[in-house]
């Protein structure tokens, strides 16, 4: 299937793709979850997944090629693209309930905590 075909996911790295913690290095991304890379594959086959990261792109394209990942990803950025789904450990969804998005701000945590 081509790309221009698919809906566009864009994927968070740190917590998401890898073992992140927390602990940010700017120098270092941290292993591959397991998972990952099943994950990536399943999605790969009907969407088009981009990275969403902070992280310095090269590195980031480095860590995806280690890891045999690269082939599914059509791009890295830290653009907030245009996409039909958005995957990150730190976000909350919005149901059209602000006093209800207020209450998940103010217990939020990330799931690793």
């Amino acid at each position: 299937m081509e790309q221009k075909n698919k809906k566009t996911i864009l994927i968070d790295l740190d917590g998401v793709l890898n073992e992140y913690k927390g602990n940010f290095n700017k120098d270092y991304i941290s292993p591959i979850k397991s998972g990952a890379k099943e994950f990536l594959e399943e999605l790969s086959k009907e969407y088009e997944i981009k990275i969403f990261t902070t992280r310095n792109k090269i590195l980031t394209t480095k860590w995806l090629i280690e890891n045999k990942i690269d082939n599914l990803v059509s791009d890295v950025t830290n653009i907030k693209d245009v996409c039909w789904l958005f995957i990150d450990d730190r976000c909350i969804k919005f149901d059209g309930n602000y006093k209800e998005t207020i209450n998940k701000i103010n217990h939020f945590k990330v799931w690793y905590k």
